[in-house]
């Protein structure tokens, strides 16, 4: 096979699982699971045995198509295994959606990102491209603090030059904590968070 015809394969591929992602959100968005943590519960409470890969599939899915809230899932996560298997799912489903993001973003550069990313958050963070060593610092900041965009600056991380084994140890140590506050946050308000994280 050669290099063009595997080239030609893999875009195919992507851009399959891609689609398929798309029809899979627009259905699952279509029976509310991403509107209410109760349907959620109990669509992935169906899948018995099942249910944590489907979760984590629902939380990658939440990631990549940018019409999803995050949010259900999250605290939905926390609700249907507890904090720590909830934590631990939730952590597996955005990292491997934040790596999916990235890795399509270096296959279709600035066009998908400019599709998938709406113009004022492109506009806020796009000076942070201007400087590669800052940027990979902001980076890592804003992923580890749950304030900024993870999606979309996972998406502009991939027009800068920093390696995908770079941007994944960035995902890997410091979504965590990301997960773990925005997690409780939605569980507990932000009255009684700090009482939980005592």
């Amino acid at each position: 096979m050669s290099i063009t015809t595997s080239k030609k394969l893999i875009n195919f591929i992507s851009l399959s699982g891609f689609l398929a992602s798309i029809f899979l959100a627009v259905y699952f968005y279509h029976l509310g699971i991403f509107e209410d943590v109760q349907t959620l519960q109990e669509f992935v409470s169906h899948a018995a045995f099942l249910a944590p890969v489907v979760f984590v599939l629902i939380q990658i899915m939440q990631v990549v198509i940018p019409i999803i809230p995050g949010g259900i899932s999250l605290a939905a996560g926390v609700l249907l295994f507890g904090p720590l298997r909830g934590f631990i799912y939730n952590y597996l489903g955005i990292c491997i959606g934040s790596l999916i993001l990235f890795w399509l973003g270096r296959q279709y550069g600035k066009p998908l990102v400019m599709r998938l990313v709406n113009e004022k958050t492109y506009n806020k963070y796009i000076h942070w491209l201007d400087n590669q060593k800052r940027f990979d610092r902001l980076f890592a900041l804003a992923i580890f603090l749950p304030i900024a965009p993870d999606d979309a600056l996972c998406l502009m991380a991939s027009l800068t030059t920093i390696s995908f084994k770079k941007f994944t140890w960035i995902i890997l140590l410091a979504k965590p904590a990301s997960v773990y506050l925005y997690s409780a946050a939605l569980l507990y308000g932000g009255d009684q968070l700090i009482q939980f994280l005592l």
